[in-house]
């Protein structure tokens, strides 16, 4: 595994080029003909689906608590119409608007949110649209609302399957907090192992868990088939028109039945639109459906099951197994939305809202899999702050639809807009489906805002968190950006300067390499040495680092050498290509560089590296309010040690530059 910090921040030593990489837009793991392979399929089912194919486990619960500020009675007319509200629910958020439509929205094969904003950027590039740029801040509180989506989801599902165990023995009920935290422990301690792998071991356990669930289901619609004219729209509508001031609330805890639909879009880089679309439809939505039409009849048989529809559809000697694989499931569940925070973070990250973050990539066939530890262990510190804090699945389930209603419709309107100005949808069309899908997420919104106060502003509150970090980072890299250009000027017209003798620069034997972002401008430490040292190495070599959208770059290949007219002068600028699982080993590329081409005239193996740091200063200048820019100062640390990144020999590296004042 490596890290993927090429890319140049503000405050980093060094910054190459990092081209995207390109995956199937239509679907990663295809084999011979075009088929999905089957292995694909099972192991998105172990990460991607757990956290939408859990939620039968605590949605019609939460709908019909008693506790609830505004509970929904249990009547026959009600059970139908939450039902059927359940059932197209899903239908418009998860099965139109994320499988058949935003999935086909893709950048380079990754998906999420800020895929959008990369397209909107893309489009945007010398329009200067106003609108769009409104769109990607709206599209940053989006990805800023999933990462508190990513925190509560493995709180709220471990918890809610550890709560079964209340239905078995009630005597054990204090067990559940400690155990809830031991398995969180767990699941974010195997995350280095990759996705590829978590999926592998997890696929099994997700079929098994729908197989299980869709057959309990369809036994409890055995026992009252008639729940089934719950499928016509006309109950769900009925219901909204007819029952408004019920149906209205009901929809903040119908929402927990979506949860996860925006993980399904961010995991698509790890492992493609069509086995994520294939697992869905022949699988989940027809194994969940049957779960909540079966639940609907067992409630409407007995309404004392309310207390725990889910777990009550199993038969007694069933229930402590069916408690063993929910548990498991909801890892699972967590798992979905990990790494859908993985893939955000790391395209924020590209976007530049947020730090060149330590990225490792798990898998030589598929760029998307990847593993970010700094995030991993952020959620697992928050996530056990939260079960410690809220001690129930019902107590989170307020904060939870606030959170989720939040991001998929900021996803729903960035894919409108990229609709109509990337693939010309006429406005016939796109008005009145836009409406529709807009209109279901406005109404979930307006219901979760009625939760406020009982725990609905936590992920507004992390959201704003999260959206204050990204922005400033990004008005932060702007300003430093500028100033170190300035800092650094034109290569050439330095060059200029050496050739003018003029103060005397002493050309020392030896060779030194400076690591810069391009060919253009003078790396600081290298005007530094000769600034302040008045010296410089004979053989100068200027190091870019590019990084391709492959696994891996043949050492043949991993040297470019670009002609910049400096020869006389002893300097020469390469790129180093390094694939995406390649460790970015500097010295060992500039080994492989051909003695014909530097006349043997270069000792590498005695050669000085030189980096260039920027040091950060809060200044005077009016670019950012006081506490962004300490704000800003702070993130930048959580940037990893670009030494041991680049491979560089510690005894031989000098660390140089300048510092920039915000």
């Amino acid at each position: 595994m490596v890290s993927d910090r090429q890319q140049a921040g503000p405050a980093g030593p060094a910054a190459a080029t990092e081209v995207p990489a390109p995956a199937d837009p239509a679907g990663h793991g295809r084999g011979a003909g075009g088929v999905v392979r089957l292995a694909v399929v099972v192991g998105a089912l172990g990460v991607v689906f757990g956290d939408i194919g859990t939620s039968p486990i605590y949605t019609l619960q939460t709908v019909f608590n008693p506790a609830d500020p505004h509970p929904v009675p249990v009547t026959t007319d009600n059970v139908y119409g939450v039902v059927s509200l359940i059932f197209w629910s899903v239908m418009i958020i998860v099965t139109i608007t994320y499988v058949m439509l935003a999935m086909r929205a893709d950048n380079d094969g990754e998906g999420g949110i800020m895929a959008l904003i990369t397209l909107l950027r893309r489009w945007t590039a010398g329009r200067g649209r106003k609108a769009a740029v409104v769109l990607a801040g709206v599209g940053i509180f989006g990805a800023s609302l999933f990462f508190g989506d990513s925190m509560i989801t493995p709180a709220i599902s471990v918890l809610s399957a550890v709560e079964g165990i209340k239905v078995i023995q009630p005597s054990l009920e204090q067990l559940i907090i400690p155990v809830t935290a031991v398995i969180i422990v767990i699941l974010f301690a195997v995350q280095r192992r990759g996705t590829a792998a978590v999926g592998r071991a997890f696929g099994p356990v997700m079929i098994a868990w729908f197989v299980t669930i869709g057959v309990l289901g369809a036994i409890g619609i055995s026992s009252n088939p008639v729940i089934l004219t719950a499928l016509s729209p006309t109950y769900a509508i009925g219901f909204l028109a007819g029952h408004f001031h019920i149906a209205f609330f009901a929809l903040a805890a119908i929402v927990l039945s979506v949860t996860g639909a925006e993980a399904l879009y961010a995991d698509m880089g790890h492992f493609g639109r069509r086995a994520i679309s294939r697992g869905w439809l022949f699988l989940v939505f027809p194994a969940c459906v049957l779960s909540y039409f079966g639940q609907g009849a067992r409630i409407l048989a007995d309404p004392a099951t309310i207390s725990s529809p889910f777990f009550l559809l199993a038969p007694d000697w069933g229930r402590l197994p069916l408690v063993i694989l929910a548990t498991a499931a909801t890892v699972i569940a967590s798992q979905a939305v990990i790494t859908g925070a993985f893939s955000v973070a790391s395209q924020a990250a590209r976007l530049g809202y947020l730090p060149r973050l330590r990225i490792a990539h798990t898998s030589e066939s598929t760029i998307g899999q990847i593993y970010v530890p700094w995030v991993n262990w952020l959620l697992l510190v928050t996530v056990l702050t939260l079960v410690f804090a809220f001690r129930s699945s019902s107590a989170l389930a307020y904060a939870f639809g606030m959170a989720v209603t939040g991001t998929i419709a900021i996803t729903t309107l960035l894919f409108l807009f990229i609709a109509r100005s990337t693939w010309k949808v006429p406005l016939w069309l796109l008005i009145p489906g836009g409406a529709i899908l807009l209109g279901v997420d406005a109404l979930f919104i307006a219901a979760n805002l009625t939760k406020l106060v009982h725990g609905a502003w936590l992920p507004l509150f992390i959201g704003l968190t999260a959206f204050v970090i990204m922005t400033t980072w990004q008005r932060g890299r702007q300003i430093v950006t500028e100033r170190r250009e300035r800092l650094e000027g034109s290569l050439q017209t330095f060059v200029e300067f050496i050739r003018s003798g003029t103060p005397a620069t002493t050309r020392i034997p030896g060779t030194a390499v400076f690591l810069n972002r391009g060919k253009e401008t003078a790396p600081l430490a290298m005007r530094a040495n000769v600034e302040h040292n008045h010296v410089l190495q004979e053989h100068v070599v200027i190091v870019s680092i590019e990084t391709l959208p492959t696994p891996r770059v043949p050492l043949s290949d991993r040297i470019v050498v670009d002609d910049l007219g400096y020869g006389d002068d002893g300097i020469m600028h390469v790129t180093a290509r390094f694939g995406y699982l390649d460790t970015p080993d500097v010295p060992a590329a500039l080994d492989s560089l051909d003695p014909a081409t530097t006349e043997g005239q270069l000792d590498l193996s005695q050669a000085s590296y030189f980096l260039s740091k920027i040091e950060l200063r809060r200044g005077t200048d009016p670019t950012m309010a006081g506490w962004r820019k300490h704000l800003f100062i702070a993130t930048s640390h959580i940037t990893g040690d670009p030494v041991e990144h680049f491979a560089l020999p510690r005894d031989r590296t000098v660390i140089m530059g300048s510092h920039i004042d915000l």
